[in-house]
């Protein structure tokens, strides 16, 4: 029988089985900072949830289409509300229990539930187009194309759906280990092939028309005598720039992958559940432990990483226009300059509101939706831009000039920071002694939620 727990317990039990003696680290104290990124609070709206929903730990984040934001809850409630203003565009009333999603694409916005049933609405009026059945529980957004939708589930699934009328196209499954933590990869698509994570350490990508297996690779590969220290989940969706593929794991690595074939370019050792995010050049990793940590994506050549955020359950980070966004379990939003990962604003979104799913970004916006159903918008405008930082790779080695030749003339250093208000340091709080960072290993998929 398959095993699955929560993993904050199983987080714990590693920390016990390593010293009894030590106390578990709390999560890192916010302080103050120069706060040198205005940002504005848009607006914000209820969008329902309540504690049983927070203890659930289920799939459900904002979506951006189009200027519009949808999010839904697991009462069975999507809405649309206008990215610039708030407004409602419209709700829609499902009565079932939701569980993943939604995704937005192509003029539909698909959800998915705890029972397995995927449901399809219009995008312009939140009319039902369809609904089908996987017969196992959904816990993450599905991906959406001009012809396939594509969801997980958590018995190692990956499904292809049609678009149109929601008949199953295939199936294909990877082996799920007795023990995962709870949660699925969002999938994603990206020419013509469908690209997901799985609970044993493996990227698979499968052919979007054919359902046939591509390729499937090993980001990692469980070892260890106990369940929890085999623990090899990815759980996050990859990412894909031009013809190469981005993932992270839990306890195993970050790599680039070739899209067509699956080969590894580089890896590096580095554990993450919640996972990467990527512009043009880099990538952004929230690694288990909280550390955000940008990377070069052409070799993996770290840029900088901050630690001040450790053990605060961070979600995955988000690129906008102005800077890198996450969020964590207080319900704060932590803004992170692009070039040098400082800090350089925060906003709380809701008090004792964690934030497990990765916000969304428009441009200079980021949406956020709180595991208690609080959905904000919130827009930053930079004062200035920071100077790209040079990774040790490809720093010049200094040389003494000659004697005989005049010194050649050095570089000014960097321009200083113009002085900026310093934000005022947050009410001070009692943090959970527990570590927030990991999130629960699933409950088995025939038996009730925890």
């Amino acid at each position: 029988m398959r095993l699955l727990l929560p993993l904050s317990f199983a987080a714990l039990l590693i920390a016990a089985g390593c010293s009894k003696d030590k106390d578990v680290e709390p999560p890192a104290k916010l302080v103050n900072f120069p706060n040198t990124l205005p940002v504005k609070r848009l607006w914000d709206d209820g969008v329902g949830g309540g504690k049983k929903q927070t203890k659930l730990r289920l799939g459900l984040g904002p979506a951006i289409d189009n200027g519009v934001v949808f999010a839904a809850n697991h009462k069975g409630e999507v809405l649309a509300v206008s990215l610039e203003t708030g407004r409602d565009v419209w709700v829609k009333k499902l009565k079932v229990p939701i569980s993943a999603g939604p995704a937005a694409g192509f003029g539909i916005v698909v959800a998915g539930t705890s029972k397995g049933a995927v449901i399809a609405l219009d995008g312009a009026t939140g009319r039902q187009l369809w609904r089908s059945q996987i017969n196992s529980e959904l816990l993450s957004s599905p991906a959406i194309s001009e012809k396939v939708i594509v969801m997980r589930s958590v018995d190692g699934r990956l499904n292809g759906l049609d678009m149109h009328t929601g008949k199953i196209l295939w199936s294909v499954e990877q082996q799920v280990p007795r023990l995962s933590l709870r949660g699925t990869a969002i999938p994603i698509v990206a020419k013509e092939v469908a690209i997901s994570g799985f609970d044993n350490g493996k990227v698979m990508a499968v052919s979007l028309n054919t359902g046939d297996t591509m390729w499937d690779t090993a980001l990692a590969s469980p070892h260890g005598r106990t369940e929890l220290d085999r623990l090899v989940d990815i759980d996050s969706a990859v990412r894909v720039v031009g013809d190469n593929v981005f993932a992270a794991g839990f306890q195993g690595r970050t790599a680039m992958l070739a899209l067509d074939s699956g080969q590894l370019w580089w890896s590096h050792d580095m554990s993450s559940y919640r996972g990467l995010a990527v512009d043009a050049d880099n990538l952004y990793v929230t690694e288990s432990d909280g550390t955000v940590v940008a990377m070069r994506q052409r070799d993996g050549a770290e840029l900088w990483r901050n630690e001040k955020l450790k053990r605060r359950g961070l979600s995955t980070p988000v690129v906008t226009s102005t800077a890198i966004a996450v969020a964590d379990f207080q319900g704060y939003l932590h803004w992170l300059d692009k070039n040098t990962g400082e800090l350089v604003a925060r906003e709380r979104v809701a008090k004792k509101q964690r934030v497990s799913n990765p916000p969304a970004g428009a441009g200079d916006t980021v949406v956020v939706l709180t595991d208690g159903g609080t959905l904000a918008a919130y827009r930053a405008t930079p004062k200035f831009s920071s100077p790209r930082p040079v990774p040790a790779s490809e720093a010049a080695p200094t040389a003494t000039p000659p004697v005989a030749t005049p010194p050649a003339s050095i570089p000014p250093a960097a321009t200083e920071t113009p002085p900026a208000t310093t934000e005022s340091a947050p009410p001070a709080e009692s943090p959970a002694p527990q570590p927030a960072a990991p999130p629960p290993v699933t409950p088995p998929p025939t038996a009730p939620p925890p």
